[in-house]
Order: C-alpha cells, then sequence, then structure tokens
C-alpha cells in the first residue's frame, strides 16, 4: 500500500503542472486552480485506481468536474467590488498567493483570454479550454458536461466564436488603433506626460457611468490636460489592464485575475482618442460582447 501511494504521489506530482495550467484557465484565478488541484490530489488518494489505465487522464477528468463545480457556485456571488475606480482589491494578493506570481501568469495564459473566458457559460468554458487549449476529445469531455460528444462540440464552437469575436473595423484600421491604444497604455505605465498628451485629443471628454459616480468618481471630465492626470492616476499602479475588443471595435479592460470590474470604451478620431467612456456597471459589463483582439 505503501509503495502504492508513494508512485501515485510521483505520478501525481509529474501531472501537478498541467492540471493547474488547466485548473488556473477554468477558473481564472490561481489561488482556486491550486485549490482545485488539491482536491484532486485528495480524491486520488481517497480512490481506488487500480484499474485506472491512464492515470492523466483520470485526474484531468477530477479536476476539470471539481473546476466545474467551482463555476457553478461563483455564479451567485462576484466577490470584487468598486471603490470609486480605483479600488484597493487591484492591487492587493488574494490570500497566500504572490500577485506578481499571478501577474506574470495572467500575462503567459493572456489576460483579455481570461476576462472572455469569464464571459462564458460554465459548461462552454470547460469544453472550450478541455479541447481547444488540452486537446482533450469531445467523447471524454461529453460526460462532464452532461451533454452528449456532439452537443459538447457545439459548447466549444460556441465558445470559440465568442473568444475569436469579429471587429466591426478593417484589419488596417484596427492595426491603427490598436498602435494608439497600446501608445496611450505605455503612457500611462511609464508615467511619460507628454506621450500621454500626444495621443489624446485636445478636446477629449472622459465619462464615468452612475456606478462609478456612486462610489466617488467625477461624472465628466474634459480637455487633454485633466483626462491625462487622472488616466495616469487610474492606470499607472494597475497591473491587470489590456485590450480587447468590446462589441467588434477596441476597447480596455481592468481586470485584476481575470475578473473584469472596469472597462473604457474608446472613441479614435484623426489619429487621437476623442473619448473615454468608463463603464462600471455590472448588468452593463454582462451585456458587452467581448472578445480576444487578432494577432
Amino acid at each position: 500500500m505503501i509503495e502504492t501511494h508513494n508512485w501515485q504521489a510521483a505520478q501525481f506530482e509529474a501531472e501537478r503542472p498541467r492540471l493547474r495550467a488547466m485548473a488556473y484557465r477554468m477558473l481564472g484565478s490561481l489561488a482556486e486552480a491550486e485549490d482545485a488541484v488539491q482536491e484532486a490530489w485528495l480524491h486520488l488518494f481517497r480512490s481506488d485506481t487500480s484499474t485506472v489505465s491512464n492515470l492523466g487522464a483520470w485526474l484531468t477528468t477530477v479536476v476539470a468536474r471539481v473546476c466545474l463545480n467551482m463555476l457553478h457556485a461563483r455564479k451567485s456571488r462576484r466577490e470584487e467590488s468598486l471603490e470609486a475606480l480605483v479600488p484597493e482589491t487591484m492591487t492587493s494578493g488574494e490570500r497566500e498567493i504572490n500577485p506578481e506570481q499571478e501577474m506574470e501568469l495572467a500575462d503567459s495564459v493572456g489576460l483579455a483570454l481570461l476576462v472572455v473566458l469569464d464571459t462564458l457559460a460554465p459548461a462552454e468554458r470547460i469544453a472550450f479550454v478541455l479541447h481547444d487549449i488540452f486537446s482533450v476529445p469531445f467523447d471524454e469531455i461529453a460526460p462532464l458536461v452532461e451533454r452528449s460528444p456532439m452537443a459538447a462540440r457545439q459548447l466549444a464552437s460556441r465558445a470559440r466564436r465568442r473568444v475569436r469575436g469579429s471587429a466591426m473595423m478593417k484589419d488596417t484600421d484596427l492595426a491603427y488603433q490598436r498602435n494608439i491604444v497600446d501608445a496611450f497604455l505605455a503612457a500611462t505605465r511609464d508615467g511619460s506626460f507628454d506621450a500621454l498628451l500626444a495621443v489624446l485629443d485636445p478636446d477629449i471628454v472622459f465619462r464615468a457611468d452612475h456606478t462609478a459616480v456612486s462610489r466617488g468618481a467625477v461624472r465628466e471630465v474634459r480637455g487633454a490636460l485633466a483626462v491625462a492626470r487622472g488616466a495616469r492616476q487610474l492606470l499607472e499602479r494597475i497591473p491587470f489592464v489590456q485590450p480587447l475588443l468590446v462589441d467588434g471595435a477596441i476597447g480596455i479592460v481592468v481586470a485584476p485575475r481575470g475578473k473584469l470590474l472596469l472597462l473604457l470604451r474608446l472613441t479614435i478620431r484623426d489619429g487621437k482618442i476623442a473619448s473615454i467612456d468608463a463603464i462600471t456597471d455590472p448588468a452593463h459589463l454582462h451585456q458587452l460582447r467581448l472578445s480576444v483582439l487578432p494577432d
């Protein structure tokens, strides 16, 4: 028995990095991913696996089922909240998880992908992550999501369309606008006031929605100087910021640990950002169609 447990432990440790990577994409939280992997370890320790021919596939199934249960439980709660536009939770760690470690992991996965995945239904997210990212066949996914293999394929297909989305502008225009947005974000991160002013229209208008105003944000700010000061204060110390497609047009999301809290909808005119609308209302955010920017 001891030899069996030692063998299982060695096999589990060999699978741990893959299982954690899979759980992180399913959950978008490193702490929750670690919990899911630990739950799989406990399940392994308590189970008779003498008839299991492929322990890696067995563990994949266990972790996926745990993650699916966690996603269903999450639907009734949203743990993050906003204080004006920049809550302290945006820059603080989550339990014992190193925030720099989680930021690096989010960067490696793609923050925009995590944000879009978080908009999917639990079964769609599981099917997409398992099949499109980890190459699990649909006949193995089907029992997890309680669907037929064909229905599981359709779940992944719907998720894929959401992730990829479609731009409302030509590729050349999208690339041009993305360069402007990237320059805007780089200027806020670097603290370069002149570079920030260079991408803002002199008469730019920044508007905050009613939810942000109710939490202390200013409803409207006009002029490049004032907007530049506010944008730098808002974005320079927040690591979880990235451009993505918002209803087919380019925008910016603030999404600590992949959970969308703030969206900036941009209007670009004549090579400058002419207006920024800040959306924080959860109901409004939920209605937006978000997708990853094409490479």
